[in-house]
């Protein structure tokens, strides 16, 4: 059976909803304009501190204020969970690949504790037998060290990894490993344009594009 790793926002959960309105209470305390909805998907993919970045860049915010801003969001990123939803499918593709003996994992670039947090909120956090966050190693991707650990947690046997974005296909080269695409996350290139085994928008097809993707593998 194969372990299979797992994006979290945007492949398994629509943040973005959460994502929006704690960035727009901190910019409506500095005086500042909100951001869209579609802007708060563009900004993800990164980690919080950079989702913050691209948020003051957005406004004119100055650099210096950096820290300050990143504090005040992780505040209250960790309580953010009650617009977010899983996609339509995750659960039961997520039980089909279990049953199956697959063995799961996470890793993604939020930080561990809304992570935890969240996946806890939506009662998926059973389904992982390990998940890592943005900082839960000094490196996070796209640098392929931290999808290696995930692996190396799940013991042995075929590797995939599942995501949605441009972030998520480069640690997936980086790792040497299958990637599989969520076509209806926070990308913001073309599928044509983002390195990938399969892509996939309807999370029902899932454990089919496993099954075919271990065929080739043999």
């Amino acid at each position: 059976m194969a372990r299979i790793v797992f994006d979290l926002d945007g492949t398994l959960i629509d943040s973005a909803p959460d994502l929006h309105g704690i960035g727009n209470q901190l910019l409506e305390a500095e005086g500042h304009a909100p951001i869209s909805l579609a802007d708060t998907r563009a900004f993800v993919g990164n980690g919080a501190a950079v989702f913050v970045e691209r948020m003051r860049a957005a406004r004119g915010i100055a650099d210096a204020e950096q820290t300050r801003l990143l504090a005040a969001f992780l505040r209250q990123y960790e309580q953010a969970v009650e617009l977010t939803k899983p996609y339509e499918g995750v659960g039961s593709a997520l039980t089909a690949l279990a049953r199956a003996g697959h063995r799961l994992g996470i890793c993604t670039n939020k930080p561990i504790a809304p992570t935890r947090a969240v996946l806890n909120h939506l009662d998926l956090a059973g389904f992982f037998e390990v998940v890592l966050g943005g900082d839960s190693l000094a490196l996070r991707k796209p640098d392929p060290a931290p999808l290696h650990a995930a692996f190396q947690a799940l013991g042995a046997g075929p590797q995939i990894y599942v995501g949605d974005s441009e972030v998520d296909a480069q640690t997936a080269q980086r790792a040497a490993v299958p990637f599989l695409l969520f076509t209806e996350g926070y990308r913001r290139s073309s599928v044509a344009d983002i390195a990938h085994h399969a892509a996939f928008s309807d999370f029902a097809r899932l454990p089919d594009l496993v099954r075919q993707t271990l065929a080739g593998m043999l």
